[in-house]
């Protein structure tokens, strides 16, 4: 669990500093529960294959219900446009610090091979549950608008905002390219429905469900997240003080 680390790290630099508040909210607590984050990362790449496959499960092991979390409709008038007519106008944009730029719609997304794979989603507060994912993988797409050599990580950017804010998340390279990394449109046979992120979400199975960013709209590549809205990788990161690593 990412808060069990926060706390084990802000009760150990406790005797550092007066209070659990005060080390979470000073500057060197704030080092000290990024370094933790950094050698946690290091930690589990070192132990696993950087290729090594999240656990897969049997059709029957489905759950009844896929729950939706976070945001279960963006109800902006472009998207409500857009789902009025099957999302037939809608685009995903892959730009940054790429050599070609591209404009997905989602017919070519549809188009494209597709990898299906039943997986564990793992909510940050606690409930799980296994759904089947299918759509393209993201390293072919990488591969295809070609990534300059400076870029480092992805940023998607979504339809739907929490508290007047745009919601975005980030995964690194290692990630970006993981087989399991998809661009999910369909949910258990069916095309993806509008609380679970239609028409297009990130599938990153190697981490917690937060970084499963949904509604996609653009990717962009960055060679640092530091100006990048909040500066710390995600909507959670920025405004929770999520871990921006949620490597289960």
């Amino acid at each position: 669990m990412i808060l069990t680390r926060r706390q084990a790290l802000v009760t150990a630099a406790g005797g550092l500093l007066a209070g659990c508040d005060r080390v979470a909210s000073s500057d060197v607590g704030q080092r000290l529960l990024g370094s933790a984050e950094d050698g946690h990362r290091v930690l589990q790449r070192a132990l696993t294959d950087r290729t090594a496959l999240a656990p897969e499960f049997r059709a029957d092991q489905r759950s009844p219900i896929f729950r939706a979390n976070g945001t279960n409709n963006p109800n902006t008038p472009d998207y409500n446009a857009s789902a009025a007519t099957g999302f037939a106008d809608w685009r995903v944009r892959i730009d940054g610090l790429v050599r070609r730029p591209l404009d997905l719609s989602i017919a070519d997304l549809r188009a494209m091979p597709a990898r299906t794979q039943i997986t564990r989603h793992d909510c940050v507060e606690g409930w799980s549950a296994i759904g089947k994912w299918t759509g393209p993988r993201l390293t072919p797409i990488l591969e295809f608008a070609g990534l300059r050599d400076d870029a480092r990580y992805l940023v998607f950017h979504c339809a739907d905002r929490l508290g007047g804010r745009p919601y975005y998340e980030s995964i690194d390279l290692i990630d970006a390219f993981h087989p399991q990394t998809i661009l999910a449109w369909m949910l258990n046979d069916r095309v993806l429905g509008v609380p679970n992120g239609a028409p297009v979400r990130l599938r990153v199975e190697r981490q917690l469900g937060y970084k499963h960013a949904k509604y996609v709209q653009r990717i962009e590549a960055v060679a640092a997240l530091g100006s990048v809205f909040g500066g710390k990788g995600g909507y959670w990161e920025d405004v929770a003080g999520y871990e921006w690593y949620a490597g289960i």
